[in-house]
């Protein structure tokens, strides 16, 4: 299944799994499948139990570059249009639709487990957190910390 976005700077792309009698394999990133400008500078792998939710956040500088592959997951993704109106768009993504998602920074973001396992997630971000050596500031707005109208 083919995905899109309507929110401008987000990107989803289908990832191939490749199986055979030993497992299977993904190629998550490839430089010259990312935006321009985009070089990942960490990676991680999150676990979220079944029912669970992350976020809603955004980042004022990052750019997260999202992998789902396991489990099934609703992603849900927040922007505001020029006359302020909110888009908000939820796809169903993980093992039955693996897909790389690009969210650019000002796109509020969150995604909730909605299968009956543990299911995983990796990121890719263009920004390390909390900076060099983990001196910095955050860069989040956790939507989930206050009143917000982005909500699941």
């Amino acid at each position: 299944m083919e995905l899109s976005s309507n929110i401008p700077g987000v990107i989803i792309r289908s990832l191939a799994i490749h199986r055979d009698a030993r497992g299977w394999l993904a190629e998550l990133v490839r430089e010259d499948d990312l935006p321009s400008g985009i070089v990942p500078r960490m990676a991680y792998l999150s676990v979220t139990h079944a029912g669970v939710g992350r976020g809603p956040h955004e980042h004022v500088e990052q750019t997260d570059v999202f992998c789902f592959l396991s489990g099934t997951f609703e992603l849900h993704l927040w922007a505001r249009q020029a006359d302020q109106r909110a888009i908000h768009e939820v796809h169903t993504v993980g093992e039955s639709c693996p897909v790389l998602v690009t969210v650019p920074p000002g796109v509020v973001h969150g995604y909730r487990n909605v299968g009956d396992t543990d299911a995983f997630v990796v990121n890719l971000p263009d920004r390390l957190y909390a900076g060099w050596g983990k001196r910095e500031p955050v860069d989040e707005i956790r939507h989930e910390d206050i009143q917000s109208e982005f909500r699941w």
